[in-house]
């Protein structure tokens, strides 16, 4: 190698000048690819690492994370507003603080979300083995707590010479930069190999833009979608997390109204319409709409676009009840429109819609529903929806009642952002969204955890927007570290957080099937020796002020108005405490869900649950 045409940098150094040269180009667009470098320092990166970036940075932001798992969600939450066009690296300790970010890096590859993963590992010369927090593997000496993020990864290599960094790096950005392939990426770097040196290419830190071409739908494919669809009379669209990805909104609206196709909607595909649009169904499945669950249930072909197909969506694949019904998968990913033994039709979003409108459109094709039946079921639907949001009790606040407050307080521009708990049941049944990327749920890994550090990462991306983290106080207790990040940054994001006294959602699922309610509130021990004693009482107010977030609390609908009102207008992070009525959250409207449930119990209430499952089961699809 000629050195003329060499720089030495240590494995750290150079992966950092790598990253900060890294561009994605879609539709002519060009965007920075990686944005900056989320952190804690360890024995295990502290020297590499974040030497590397104290002295040579370069345009990559440092932003200081106060939870593994917490930081790898804003770092998810940022590249998913950003609509996976720029995200942000995550690099912790060996140990401890490695493995704390596995749950979020599943949480990323589950829902199909770049984000770059930069743990520490052991020392790769074993000299002083074993380090503080080495995880030692008798049998195989090659395996560290690293090797865990194997099975969260969409690609995992371990550099173990600082030379291999450069194909590394290369596939990394592959994987992370392909629509169809995105996911975590992890790359376990060995304490000492980030400081060593090597005389690096010139050529390696040249500027690369990675093309995003979007993939255009095969024309035999078209065809034979076009022909399937032309069929069908009674045809229903599942628009999915791809529509948005894609940018897919106006074909998707236009697709629908060229042929009178009623549009239902998934957790990651929710505000790909405005929810008055007069095709807009709202979402399908367990925790659909009235209106989604029964045109599924009698829809001849099923149009999924953009859409993995989780049992949510499907309702454990009982939601579509004709025999002869078949789907359409329009999808980036083969794996996933390959799913519920579907005809595929493999493009982008947007290039497959074109195309499949172009070819119908030929045909003379128009759905055959019946004149007013589609705005029936609308008008009956919204209907419902202003009774639940309207719902009032003399012992306190609905939770139904709650959201109608807040989704009538909220801008149009405002994003709702959740992930776990009843929350996520009623803001799919529930929540009015009027512009595209307003509702951010994660729903994929459902982590408890999410909201608060997602919803920094979605106000890092779209800091012209305000953010609002609906979060439910079990939640809230798992992980709310970022909000000192959110302060850190001055990066202001607004907590609304549902205190109904613990995990309401699974003391709602238990009981439906048999159970009495069982280790889900959170109450003080009582004298049988149980937690079945007085709710425990928590001021998640002064919580939040012991951290210098600006808060509230409401007790009342006159006090969240006010509270609502106040926290739009500070400046800073701001958490409002508001005590909900335990149970008072929408159910399920026409729609099943599988759980197990033994078949032998001591509980006669269990045991006759476990018949009715097994029953609704034997009804279910099997592919």
């Amino acid at each position: 190698m000629d050195k003329a045409n060499t720089v030495r940098l240590t494995m750290a150094q150079a992966l950092l000048r790598f990253l900060d040269n890294q561009y994605v180009s879609v539709d002519g667009k060009e965007i920075k690819f990686v944005k900056g470098i989320m952190g804690i320092f360890g024995h295990g990166n502290v020297t590499g690492i974040g030497e590397a970036l104290e002295r040579d940075g370069g345009d990559l932001r440092y932003i200081q994370g106060k939870n593994e798992q917490g930081m790898v969600h804003a770092a998810a939450a940022f590249a998913k507003q950003s609509g996976r066009l720029q995200i942000y690296g995550c690099t912790s300790s060996i140990g401890p603080g490695a493995l704390n970010m596995v749950t979020a890096a599943a949480t990323a590859t589950i829902n199909r979300i770049p984000v770059l993963l930069l743990p520490g590992d052991n020392f790769a010369c074993r000299q002083p083995d074993p380090v503080l927090q080495q995880l030692e593997v008798p049998s195989d000496y090659t395996i560290s707590a690293v090797d865990a993020f194997r099975p969260v990864s969409r690609y995992w290599d371990r550099i173990v010479r600082p030379e291999q960094l450069m194909s590394a790096a290369l596939q990394a950005i592959r994987v992370l930069t392909d629509p169809a392939e995105t996911g975590a990426v992890t790359l376990a770097l060995p304490q000492d190999v980030q400081t060593e040196a090597y005389d690096y290419p010139v050529a390696f830190f040249a500027k690369r833009v990675h093309i995003i071409d979007r993939r255009p739908a095969a024309s035999g494919q078209v065809k034979r979608a076009a022909e399937l669809i032309a069929g069908k009379r009674r045809p229903l669209i599942i628009a999915g997390g791809g529509v948005l990805y894609s940018g897919a909104e106006k074909e998707l609206q236009a697709f629908a109204e060229a042929f009178g196709i009623p549009v239902t909607e998934t957790q990651a595909g929710k505000s790909v319409l405005p929810w008055n649009h007069p095709l807009n169904m709202g979402g399908v499945g367990v925790t659909g709409t009235m209106a989604a669950n029964r045109l599924a249930r009698e829809a001849d072909v099923i149009i999924g676009v953009g859409t993995r197909y989780s049992d949510f969506t499907t309702a454990s694949k009982s939601a579509f009840g004709r025999e002869d019904v078949q789907f359409v998968n329009l999808n980036v990913s083969a794996f996933d429109s390959f799913k519920l033994d579907g005809l595929c039709l493999t493009a982008d979003a947007r290039e497959g819609l074109e195309a499949l409108k172009a070819a119908l459109t030929a045909s003379g094709y128009r759905s055959g529903y019946g004149e007013g039946e589609l705005s029936g079921l609308k008008s009956e639907w919204d209907g419902e929806v202003n009774r639940l949001y309207a719902l009032e009790a003399a012992e306190g606040m609905a939770q139904t009642r709650v959201l109608g407050i807040i989704n009538e307080s909220l801008q149009p521009s405002d994003v709702v952002l959740c992930a776990a708990g009843s929350l996520p049941g009623d803001l799919h049944r529930l929540w009015r969204p009027a512009e595209p990327r307003t509702y951010h749920m994660e729903y994929g890994f459902s982590c408890m955890g999410y909201e608060v550090s997602g919803a920094f990462g979605t106000a890092l991306a779209e800091p012209s927007r305000n953010v609002y983290a609906l979060v439910g106080d079990g939640s809230y207790l798992m992980l709310h570290s970022e909000l000192v990040t959110s302060l850190q940054e001055g990066v202001k994001i607004t907590v609304l957080l549902f205190d109904n006294h613990g995990f309401q959602c699974i003391h709602n699922l238990q009981r439906e099937h048999g159970s009495d309610g069982f280790g889900n509130e959170f109450r003080y021990r009582d004298s049988s020796d149980r937690l079945g004693g007085a709710y425990l009482p928590i001021d998640f107010a002064a919580h939040a002020r012991s951290m210098g977030v600006k808060a509230y609390t409401a007790t009342t609908e006159e006090e969240l108005r006010s509270a609502l009102q106040q926290a739009s207008q500070e400046n800073t992070s701001t958490l409002i405490d508001i005590k909900v009525l335990p149970g008072t959250n929408s159910g399920g409207y026409e729609s099943w869900w599988r759980v197990g449930v033994p078949e032998v119990s001591a509980s006669e209430k269990v045991e006759a649950a476990h018949e009715r499952m097994a029953k609704r089961s034997g009804e279910a699809r099997s592919l």
